[in-house]
């Protein structure tokens, strides 16, 4: 369909008074894609504008005109929820819940989608978590690789995680208590939402997350029987999901009688703060919810990500007081990707472009924060599965980036930016890796923790040589 086609059919559906894309995605999401003007920000950040059919904007602009013919694109299913579009929006519009809705549109439809691999791993992702409670990450490779006919693809990447402690082969069920009990001097404690990655690829990061907290004289409180967040597959696939499983935890929380719940997970992040934010704006959702889940909500519990909480209850002079060994010397790229400070609305981030929080940190170990403009940017999330190729372009321009600026190590807390930067790094053409840490390794290493402590051995491009140049670690 031309433009001029496309403008006529728009004109006859405003004549009869059928309801057009526009009328759709207000009643759904709240947002009117109307408002847009062309300004082209949204693709000018977009990460993956390259690999699209249709560009965000024209996206956008398809939308207007009514042509249903977006639907078919690769554009909704190849969109990573990276935020960018949406945080860099003049006119605020979540160009990101927008590429949801289309997905969802598309599925409701009948409507083949042009990338199949996609809606078949969030497909899969949503039963074994409908199935188990969390989501059995060794069991979701298999499935899909089944699926789509390549059983043994990323086997070796599964044998490298194995080996390291980081795969869990066999799954257990889980499921939330109905009884929920106040816990003694709730006041003085933080709910702490692990993630499903903890139990498997992200163990290391929970291991040592947990002993920072305690070294820091923080009371970390897991909410028994804790269910899978949903993750990027779930609100890619059915809204309500998408707002009923991180609520569930949230609830929990607030039951506890605890006013503060923490994840060391982004995307885990993403969703428990979208979640906590559309509740406490939208009260006709917080009832819907309440019946649902059997809690009325009361909004008294705040969703951070480990870096804030950090940040928050222990700061900079308090973590540089326990440093027993100082990493000076060590350059470290601080890697935020993109969901802990995207979008800024939700997240509350003052700089979701340029944060600096973790920087903040590294330096209080003695460490020397590189300045980058990558630390941002989208490694490709859950695409490092279902479209590793995609993926790959994306960590090693972010790699690129980092190693062009000094770094001699990059540092995470994401589970999946860890995982795609790490475990997939040999498949770049670099004549020498850069190792990639979780943050909260090298905090225990300035607290003057062993290497076995720290979960190095752990990592796939070992960062153990690296951190003894700087420190003395055994």
């Amino acid at each position: 369909m031309n433009a001029m086609e496309q403008t006529a059919a728009f004109a006859r559906g405003a004549q009869s008074g059928a309801a057009t894309f526009a009328d759709t995605v207000r009643a759904r999401i709240g947002e009117n894609i109307n408002r847009c003007w062309q300004c082209v920000k949204c693709t000018a950040g977009c990460p993956l504008a390259d690999q699209f059919d249709l560009t965000p904007n024209q996206v956008m602009r398809a939308l207007q005109l009514n042509d249903e013919n977006v639907l078919a694109s690769k554009t909704i299913w190849l969109c990573s929820s990276c935020y960018t579009c949406a945080t860099r929006c003049p006119r605020g519009i979540d160009v990101t819940g927008v590429m949801d809705m289309l997905r969802i549109e598309a599925k409701k439809r009948g409507i083949a989608p042009a990338v199949p691999e996609i809606p078949a791993f969030n497909a899969l992702f949503m039963r074994l978590v409908a199935i188990f409670g969390r989501l059995p990450e060794a069991l979701l490779m298999l499935a899909f690789n089944l699926v789509r006919g390549k059983p043994v693809h990323d086997a070796g990447l599964g044998w490298q995680l194995f080996r390291r402690g980081r795969l869990k082969l066999l799954p257990k069920f889980v499921r939330m208590p109905t009884a929920v009990v106040a816990v003694a001097d709730a006041g003085k404690k933080i709910g702490y939402f692990p993630g499903c990655a903890s139990e498997g690829s992200a163990s290391d990061y929970d291991r040592t997350a947990r002993m920072v907290a305690r070294a820091l004289d923080l009371d970390l409180v897991e909410p028994e029987g804790w269910t899978c967040c949903g993750s990027s597959p779930a609100h890619a696939t059915d809204a309500e999901q998408a707002t009923l499983m991180p609520m569930r935890s949230i609830a929990a929380v607030e039951r506890m009688q605890i006013g503060t719940l923490t994840t060391p997970c982004s995307a885990c992040f993403g969703r428990l703060k979208t979640v906590e934010h559309a509740v406490r704006e939208d009260a006709a959702k917080a009832a819907r919810i309440a019946g649902k889940i059997g809690h009325s909500y009361g909004g008294t519990v705040r969703v951070q990500h480990l870096l804030d909480t950090l940040m928050e209850q222990a700061g900079p002079d308090k973590v540089a007081a326990r440093v027993r060994r100082p990493l000076a010397g060590l350059k470290v790229a601080c890697y935020y990707g993109c969901l802990i400070t995207r979008p800024s609305r939700i997240t509350g981030a003052e700089h979701p472009e340029y944060p600096m929080k973790m920087d903040y940190l590294v330096r209080a170990l003695g460490a020397e924060p590189v300045a980058w403009s990558g630390k941002t940017d989208c490694c490709g999330g859950s695409l490092g599965i279902s479209k590793t190729e995609v993926s790959l372009k994306m960590t090693k321009k972010v790699l690129t980036n980092a190693r062009a600026c000094g770094a001699d190590i990059v540092a995470t807390m994401c589970p999946m930016c860890h995982i795609n930067l790490d475990a997939r790094q040999r498949r770049l053409d670099f004549e020498t890796p850069t190792p990639i840490v979780h943050a909260t390794q090298l905090m225990l290493l300035a607290f003057g923790e062993d290497a076995r402590s720290a979960q190095l051995g752990r990592a796939i491009v070992d960062p153990a040589p690296l951190c003894r140049r700087f420190a003395a670690v055994e």
